[in-house]
């Protein structure tokens, strides 16, 4: 399920295109239909759902992983049914992971341009793809600038929202004080049958779509020549080596920077009080809510003169990225720290541990599933992003979401397939290395961890 979140924004969409466009394999070589049209307003709704939901995943799950069980048993033990435990106990509970996932998704969906840029055409123009074409095409960057200005406005709103729906109420559910959790059966057996079927159906769409853009890869054209071969992985690993050896370094660097950059913010904006702490956390937002196209030229014009001259320097899409992207980890460390009782940390200090050795040894493990979110992401984000960082390439630094934009301009679909299955390959490989060592070098009595995704 979280494929989606380790490929280029765009493959759900050349998969759709695959499948139910006028020549789809589903549209028309197995329905039969003739001039159906994929291209609209549901198909980008569909794709952008699909691209987008593991975010959510990864932000809720070690939001659920966090509830004490003793609190849903003993509501359950005074007679409540599971829904009315899940209504008033469980669902309560999460509020921070769902108000931060939903902020967090509706800035990703409102800052895209890829999907919408392949399936809305003309048919459904949304901002993120005009200012695109307003500054590329028409070389209006004054243009392009104001139509992605207007973006900030939804942005904020659903930021204050957000902020305001938490605050009502009080989350905090570790306190350091009370036994082990016992096991909860939190649905019946139906509805468990229910939620896994629904979960299955969604997985084979994702698995057919990703199995799809295989085949395309091994294939010399797909939808009319579907001879085996190994052309498009020749092409790739000779004309395209530059941009993997370069999406390689630009991401190792970027990771581990973004990383700490989100755990650290986080923890300032939820557990100190200073003066410009809520502007910082505005800011920090901003960054991901704007439109890629916006963000990629402002770092180009603001690093572009003297004193910090660093277009053209794999170090301007470093920076591109941790500040980007790592807004993720600020969010789910946010939502974690809300759960965590004070009385943790002021115990510490009363024992006479300094702030920084109360961070490490008290704060850091709670929230490691935070910073293993954050790490994830902007290391799969640093192999798949292209909105911004598409301005701030060049003949010295390339990336991989580069060239396959390339190939699809050029027709040339089987090469950006197989670029696309080495992007997912690459990141399952590393992610899957990280969280064996992270598991590792696990503190005692942190959260157990099976994945960098967090959890």
């Amino acid at each position: 399920m979280l494929l989606p979140l380790v490929s280029p924004p765009f493959t759900t969409a050349i998969a759709m295109i695959f499948s139910f466009g006028p020549r789809g394999l589903i549209t028309y070589e197995l329905l039969g239909i003739k001039g159906y049209t994929v291209y609209g307003l549901d198909s980008t709704l569909f794709s952008e759902a699909v691209t987008y939901f593991p975010i959510a995943y990864l932000t809720l799950r070690p939001i659920l992983a966090a509830i004490d069980s003793n609190i849903e048993g003993m509501a359950l033990s005074l007679g409540a049914s599971r829904w009315r435990v899940f209504r008033t106990v469980t669902l309560p509970l999460t509020i921070p992971g769902l108000a931060n996932a939903f902020l967090l998704l509706f800035a990703a969906s409102l800052a895209d341009f890829a999907t919408p840029l392949i399936l809305a055409g003309n048919s459904f123009p949304v901002l993120p793809t005009q200012a695109f074409l307003q500054i590329t095409g028409l070389f209006d960057l004054r243009g392009g600038a104001a139509l992605s200005f207007v973006l900030l406005v939804p942005a904020l709103i659903v930021f204050l929202l957000q902020r305001y729906w938490v605050s009502r109420r009080y989350y905090v559910t570790v306190t350091g004080k009370g036994a082990g959790q016992t096991p909860f059966a939190s649905v019946s057996p139906g509805a468990r049958n229910a939620l896994l079927l629904a979960c299955a159906l969604i997985t084979l769409v994702i698995v057919y779509f990703y199995a799809l853009l295989l085949y395309a890869s091994i294939v010399v054209a797909l939808g009319a020549n579907h001879a085996f071969t190994l052309q498009h992985y020749r092409v790739i690993f000779t004309d395209g080596l530059k941009a993997i050896r370069d999406t390689l370094i630009i991401a190792g660097i970027a990771m581990p920077l973004g990383g700490l950059y989100g755990i650290l913010l986080g923890y300032l904006v939820a557990k100190k009080s200073f003066v410009g702490r809520r502007s910082m956390e505005l800011v920090s937002m901003i960054n991901y809510a704007l439109p890629g196209t916006i963000v990629g030229i402002a770092y180009l014009i603001a690093f572009n003169d003297r004193p910090f001259v660093l277009t053209g320097t794999a170090l301007i899409i470093v920076a591109c990225y941790v500040f980007r992207y790592g807004p993720t980890g600020i969010r789910a460390t946010v939502a974690l720290l809300q759960q965590i009782d004070k009385s943790l940390e002021e115990a510490s200090q009363g024992l006479g541990a300094g702030s920084g050795t109360t961070f490490r040894r008290i704060t850091l493990p709670l929230v490691l599933p935070a910073f293993f979110a954050g790490l994830g992401v902007v290391f799969i984000r640093s192999m798949t992003a292209i909105s911004a960082t598409i301005f701030l390439v060049s003949i010295s630094w390339t990336l991989i979401t580069v060239k396959i934009l390339e190939n699809i301009t050029e027709l040339s679909l089987g090469p950006a397939a197989a670029f696309s299955v080495l992007v997912v390959a690459i990141v399952f490989v590393v992610i899957a290395i990280i969280g064996r060592l992270l598991k590792l070098f696990r503190a005692p009595g942190a959260v157990a961890m099976t994945s960098v995704f967090g959890g």
